[in-house]
């Protein structure tokens, strides 16, 4: 079988490929020997997959339902790793080699078309929050993964550098970090990217985390990026200013974590959301994007 990556990986890998980057032109050769190695039945790619990696649906030798992810270096593969074997499928899919080539996932199958997000939202805010609360763990002792402060400095810098019309916004998105890491709470062992679509249907358990970028810190930092999850549908609505605020003090609420200091992360990420956008092409996400954080 021929593993074509998916044009949506194609064109996110593309937008901030590094100088010399070769991992496209290279992947159908590694998942051919991935699959051989393995000994496993191909189904098919994933389609349109994700935007960092190539899922393929497979059996394995005997039979069983799997996954079999591939990412390149950039996409922290090795870290996600980390977190799923952490979380020992509690919350999360569940890796089925712990130790294996580097880049390369073997994984229990879910149902890859069935997300929370297909939910009615207040259901599917619900349970995305339910998944959420499970993976908020202590860290392993002696860690690498990285943390909020680390992750978020790198982003202040790409920041400064964004258009003089969203002056007022950045400042305003990297006030709020300032302030946010002068007094940071427990730290925990955060998803980094949860959002509804990161929350898929499972046999083991109704709904499951899949696709982590781990991170360290803050609760209120995970939950930042579901605040805004649907944000084309509040955008289009005339009260979605009104529904954003509701859902910052809802989810805050039901999840224990401070209602200001979720309202300083929303900001912060939906900003650096923007301006990265902005960056790579995607105008018309940057204006969502941008839009949605004034109402912050």
């Amino acid at each position: 079988m021929a593993f074509e990556p998916p044009r949506r990986l194609v064109r996110a890998l593309g937008e901030a490929a590094p100088e010399g980057d070769d991992w496209l032109e290279k992947l159908p050769q590694a998942a051919q020997q991935a699959v051989a190695l393995r000994e496993l039945t191909v189904e098919r790619v994933q389609v349109p997959g994700g935007r960092s990696s190539l899922v393929v649906l497979v059996r394995l030798p005997d039979g069983t339902p799997a996954v079999l992810k591939l990412a390149p270096r950039r996409a922290r593969p090795e870290s996600e790793r980390a977190a799923l074997a952490h979380w020992g499928g509690l919350g999360a899919v569940q890796l089925l080699e712990q130790f294996t080539a580097e880049g390369v996932l073997l994984l229990e199958r879910l149902h890859p078309d069935v997300s929370v997000r297909s939910l009615p939202e207040a259901k599917a805010l619900l349970e995305a929050a339910g998944t959420l609360r499970r993976l908020w763990v202590e860290p392993p002792g002696e860690h690498a993964f990285e943390t909020v402060a680390g992750r978020t400095g790198r982003q202040a810098v790409a920041m400064r550098g964004a258009s003089a019309e969203f002056s007022a916004l950045v400042s305003a998105a990297l006030d709020a970090r300032e302030s946010l890491l002068a007094a940071p709470p427990e730290e925990r062992l955060l998803h980094g990217t949860f959002r509804q679509s990161k929350v898929l249907a499972g046999e083991r358990m109704p709904w499951l985390a899949v696709g982590p970028d781990p991170v360290v810190g803050e609760c209120a930092f995970d939950l930042a990026r579901l605040v805004r999850d649907r944000v084309e549908d509040l955008i289009a609505s005339p009260s979605g200013a009104a529904t954003t605020r509701r859902r910052v003090k809802r989810l805050a609420e039901s999840l224990e974590v401070d209602q200001e200091r979720l309202r300083g992360w929303t900001l912060f990420r939906a900003v650096e959301s923007g301006v990265r956008a902005l960056r790579v092409g995607r105008p018309r996400d940057a204006e969502l994007l941008l839009e949605f954080a004034g109402w912050l």
